[in-house]
């Protein structure tokens, strides 16, 4: 291949030798199909390809220099903070053809394993209850985004991915390029970026109502409310005030224990005395999500969701209570990884892996369980279920570790019926007709 000569690559790391031998001297429309991942057509404000590096999907999306660098910063900085976002590869700049006429900069992020587009999310009929559980995924990332001191400034499904988190989601922003962090964000920033968030969330619920990919009984409208009420619910939660006299130690504890349930771990809080004489007023000053994360790869080394975790920490509970109740907890958590969850996973076809996460697979098949013994009257055993589980249940799933790579068919209907209406409304030059519509 021909490589510019002034091309520059920005990266943390080791520079892969893979990465320096794509087609830089090539705008990505014109990228050969062997080095691109395929993805169905639709509509991106910027020309984006997915595309092989090694064993791994990379993201490139074609920008200003300005664009790139800021976003490629941002992504950095959110990550260092632990922000759930997407991880940035490279920032690519000094890129030129063979010609020797300049080519647009590009921003490079890896491909979130197991994450799903909001419109993937959508590919069959929606029912109303999944649809607040996704809404309430995005609520709780803006939280903890705005909690970082993050102001998005461009809020919407079309630029968050979700995984599957034990019968919710958990949300990841998947585009930084409007974004900006700050010490702390003022009341009138996080009110814009939920102004923003509500537009936004309402017509892309609305347009996919128009392709029937929603209940008839949801309201756009309605639901973007929901979604800000889930947001100003949590953020009350882990910022508001709690009242209580000095003998109610008590109180302070439920707090505490209630933002745990949330996911959230209290690092640090203040005690201030209120107007009201003798009382005191506890406010969470650093709170950081992930409680249950934590205290599972502490006992077991797995790295999960938040709500597998939870799942996992109460499987272990279990069967904790069964094998030595008075047992040390994290004897019974190594036991229950290389007694229970190890051979079970390793017991799933090479060949359905790709079909979910290790930990979601062992929350369905935990909920699978729980269902045939309860039809069947019995304590069905985990070993017995597992063959029905992955005959009944897995085999029929998607391979969500690579839907963004080959998307099913209902997918690109979608989004072709959504490229058609948005090259109806809005003929603009500037919009790229063959870039993926899943990253903005």
């Amino acid at each position: 291949m021909t490589r510019a000569t002034g091309l520059s690559l920005t990266a943390s790391g080791t520079i892969p030798q893979e990465l320096l031998d794509l087609p830089w001297h090539l705008p990505l429309v014109k990228w050969p199909a062997d080095v691109l991942a395929a993805l169905p057509r639709g509509i991106s404000r910027h020309i984006v390809r997915f595309a092989y590096l090694g064993g791994s999907v990379i993201a490139i999306k074609e920008t200003s220099e300005r664009a790139a660098r800021h976003e490629y910063r941002m992504l950095r900085q959110l990550g260092r903070l632990g922000a759930p976002c997407v991880k940035p590869v490279a920032e690519v700049t000094g890129r030129a053809d063979e010609q020797g006429e300049p080519l647009s900069p590009a921003l490079v992020t890896r491909h979130l394993r197991f994450s799903l587009p909001y419109r993937a999310v959508f590919n069959q009929m929606m029912r109303k209850a999944t649809l607040q559980r996704l809404i309430d995924a995005q609520a709780l990332l803006m939280v903890e985004l705005h909690l970082l001191g993050f102001y998005w400034g461009d809020v919407s499904l079309s630029n968050t991915l979700f995984r599957r988190d034990a019968g919710n989601f958990k949300a990841y922003l998947v585009d930084a390029e409007t974004g900006e962090l700050h010490p702390k964000l003022s009341a009138g920033q996080r009110e814009y970026d939920l102004e923003i968030a509500q537009i936004n969330i309402a017509g892309e619920l609305m347009d996919l109502m128009e392709g029937g990919f929603v209940d008839e009984d949801v309201d756009a409208v309605a639901t973007s409310g929901q979604f800000i009420d889930s947001y100003r619910g949590l953020w009350h939660e882990l910022t508001g005030d709690t009242a209580f006299n000095p003998d109610q130690q008590w109180l302070m504890e439920e707090r505490i224990r209630r933002l745990n349930e949330l996911g959230f771990d209290v690092e640090e809080y203040d005690i201030r005395s209120a107007s009201d004489e003798g009382h005191l007023l506890l406010r969470p000053k650093v709170v950081d999500p992930g409680h249950h994360q934590r205290r599972l790869m502490a006992l077991t080394g797995l790295d999960v969701q938040e709500n597998q975790a939870r799942r996992l920490l109460g499987a272990i509970d279990a069967y904790r209570a069964a094998i030595d109740p008075h047992g040390d907890e994290a004897v019974a958590a190594h036991k229950w990884t290389q007694q229970v969850f190890q051979p079970t996973i390793s017991k799933i076809p090479r060949e359905l892996r790709n079909k979910l996460e290790p930990a979601e697979i062992m929350h369905q098949l935990l909920d699978y369980r729980w269902q045939r013994s309860e039809s069947e009257g019995r304590d069905v055993p985990l070993e017995e279920a597992l063959p029905h589980f992955i005959e009944d249940e897995l085999r029929g799933y998607r391979d969500e570790a690579i839907l963004m790579v080959n998307p099913p068919t209902d997918v690109m209907r979608q989004m072709e019926l959504e490229a058609n209406s948005a090259t109806a409304e809005d003929d603009d030059a500037g919009h790229d007709e063959d870039a993926s519509a899943w990253y903005s």
